[in-house]
């Protein structure tokens, strides 16, 4: 009786260099939510490694940038490449879930994320936010990190607000939301035959 084969590693590592950041994202869609994260920007670090804990990913990150200037050159980047790198380790998509979706709340703050691992991208985001600061970090970005991703993964993501006043509860809830969508859309199902679309490929 012969063993069945081993399915793929569904891992990672995606390397972007500019004149304004070199970042390095290492990923395992089928991790623990182990994550070792250096990042010039400490709330965004705090983020990251909600994406890994709540989506259950292992996830590397080595991130240097700008930040002299500002920080929107290494979240949007940051995006970018963790998007190349999910897309990446989804291969040739067979047998997978291709949506997800969450609706979690944080004290006063309740959000919902939604992605479709469609290979195009777009992206909605209805979550207003004052021009403020939690803690260094211009609440401002959060969306540029969010459509970098759905640029680099080649998804359609929306992000909903649907109630909140703390600046920190609602973009926290809004990556772990994000997290829990992304999990689920990245499950293989086993009774997906090939690649979930009735055109056949994404």
């Amino acid at each position: 009786m012969t063993t069945p084969p081993s399915p793929r590693p569904r891992t990672a590592t995606v390397t972007r260099t500019t004149r304004e950041t070199r970042i390095t994202v290492s990923l395992d869609l089928d991790g623990q939510g182990a994550a070792k994260i250096e990042t010039p920007l400490p709330f965004l670090s705090h983020m990251l490694e909600q994406i890994a804990r709540h989506g259950l990913f292992d996830l590397t990150v080595a991130a240097e940038g700008d930040v002299e200037i500002d920080g929107h050159h290494t979240t949007e980047d940051l995006g970018i490449v963790l998007g190349e790198a999910v897309a990446k380790a989804l291969g040739d998509k067979a047998g997978l879930v291709r949506y997800g979706h969450a609706t979690l709340p944080m004290d006063e703050a309740l959000v919902t994320a939604a992605i479709d691992l469609s290979g195009r991208t777009f992206f909605v985001w209805r979550v207003p936010l004052p021009k403020a600061k939690v803690g260094a970090f211009d609440v401002e970005l959060a969306p540029v990190f969010f459509e970098g991703f759905a640029r680099g993964a080649g998804a359609n993501l929306h992000v909903k607000l649907h109630e909140g006043d703390n600046l920190h509860h609602i973009i926290e809830i809004s990556f772990k939301a994000f997290a829990r969508a992304l999990a689920s859309a990245t499950r293989l199902e086993p009774r997906v035959v090939g690649v979930p679309s009735t055109k056949g490929s994404l």
